[in-house]
């Protein structure tokens, strides 16, 4: 297991431990306050368990080594890893917003019994679910895990429907119980923007999408720091799942010897590769050139 997995894991099990306890005091609380909002937000909680442990699976995949049917590694799998956890986080924004609209649609609404206890519940779950996000974005970030990313938004987006649950909580709390039902539908708006966000990304990543701006000019940066490099005729990039490819022709003197030209090409190479860690590839293609 190399360094980036072991982060990866070492952050996924917390992340598994304090989900599981905020799924059962959320649960207890819904339960005992009668309040819709708690427990959808628990709900919501339960999921990013399982959603954790679809990253781990995802980011021991996807750092298998590359071998004859997989030649080019398995980095994508962390992609599809991606695209299951948004598809859980919709079905489990879908699902809690339903709820909300079927209950405000017959009137279904319950006075809460224990606000007071859910409200303490919503402002624990908000505090711990943004430091988990903080906590496992940080990490996503250091090894460049769009998996690890994605389970950091989950956390965000966990925080967020706890504020929307506060609110509700409130609201029924003073005496407008359908504000209960009302926060559980924009608890589950923020979950399906979250879940379009994470799943656009990873086929971003799916479909060899190009590099961002900045790093593409960085890359020529790099290439331009070589005097002798006449100009960039052609450069392209593509992302593997969260890896570059990045494929470069450059133009040197026509009258430059064949060794000089692939020592130039060389150290570009090796200056990208460097300075760009999650290159996993870089071809560098030399054309003979004039200077104006």
């Amino acid at each position: 297991m190399n360094n980036n997995e072991k982060d990866a894991m070492k952050v996924s099990i917390v992340s598994i431990i304090s989900n599981i306890f905020l799924t059962i005091v959320k649960f207890v609380a819904g339960f005992i306050s009668h309040s819709q909002a708690m427990v959808s937000d628990a709900i919501h909680s339960l999921s990013d368990v399982l959603s954790t442990i679809v990253v781990i699976i995802g980011v021991k995949l996807s750092n298998k080594k590359a071998d004859k049917e997989h030649p080019y590694g398995h980095e994508r799998l962390e992609c599809v890893a991606s695209i299951i956890l948004a598809v859980m986080l919709m079905l489990t924004g879908v699902g809690i917003g339903v709820t909300g609209v079927n209950n405000i649609i017959k009137g279904k609404y319950v006075i809460l019994i224990s606000g007071t206890l859910a409200l303490i519940i919503a402002v624990t779950s908000i505090l711990v679910k943004e430091a988990m996000y903080w906590y496992t974005r940080h990490t996503a970030k250091k090894i460049n895990s769009g998996a690890l990313l994605a389970d950091a938004w989950h956390h965000r987006s966990d925080a967020l429907s706890s504020v929307g649950s506060f609110i509700g909580i409130l609201g029924a709390k003073l005496g407008f119980p359908v504000l209960d039902s009302i926060a559980s539908i924009i608890i589950c708006l923020f979950i399906i923007k979250v879940a379009y966000d994470i799943f656009k990304d990873a086929i971003d990543k799916m479909i060899d999408k190009s590099c961002d701006e900045e790093t593409i000019k960085k890359i020529e940066d790099i290439i331009y720091e070589s005097k002798d490099v006449v100009k960039i005729d052609d450069l392209k990039t593509r992302k593997f799942g969260n890896r570059y490819y990045i494929d470069v022709e450059i133009s040197v003197d026509k009258n430059m010897s064949v060794l000089n030209a692939h020592s130039i090409a060389h150290n570009i190479h090796d200056n990208i590769e460097d300075r760009l860690p999650s290159t996993k590839h870089c071809m560098v293609h030399v054309n003979p050139g004039e200077r104006n």
